[in-house]
């Protein structure tokens, strides 16, 4: 059975290591785009960057990373990489069904907040998905900043 996927919650870019590439894209997004940055966007260390909202139904995740962030878990293993994110229904039935299948992931924890849990994997082209409750989104009624 299917994973049921409840929506596309973001995709995630790269935008340079500093906090001043992180905020030439924002400004991008901001000025050429109209996007607002949401303003919960929590401290992420070593990882500069904001969640701007897209309609308050999705988001780009700007990661001001390059090379290996410190969350990596091994080679091509790196939640900072570029990846689109679906919301799931139930993350415990989501990693018993990528089990049951022989769907090769990892998890990582904590990362966004004390409870997250973000599932990582590729798909057969080497794009990275990620998974994650949908419950935990911040896409609905953010508060969108202007830096």
């Amino acid at each position: 059975m299917a994973i049921k996927i409840l929506e596309l919650h973001h995709h995630a870019v790269r935008t340079g290591a500093s906090q001043e590439e992180a905020d030439r894209s924002m400004t991008f997004y901001r000025e050429v785009l109209g996007l607002g940055a949401d303003a919960g966007r929590p401290q992420i260390p070593g990882i500069p960057g904001y969640w701007v909202d897209v309609g308050g139904r999705a988001q780009v995740h700007l990661m001001g990373v390059e090379g290996t962030s410190r969350f990596a878990q091994g080679p091509g293993q790196d939640p900072a990489s570029p990846h689109v994110a679906f919301g799931v229904e139930d993350i415990a039935a989501a990693r018993a069904e990528l089990d049951r299948m022989g769907t090769s992931y990892w998890v990582s924890e904590g990362i966004v907040g004390p409870q997250s849990q973000q599932i990582f994997m590729h798909d057969p082209a080497g794009n990275m998905v990620e998974l994650h409750q949908a419950d935990t989104c911040r896409c609905q009624s953010v508060t969108r900043i202007n830096p």
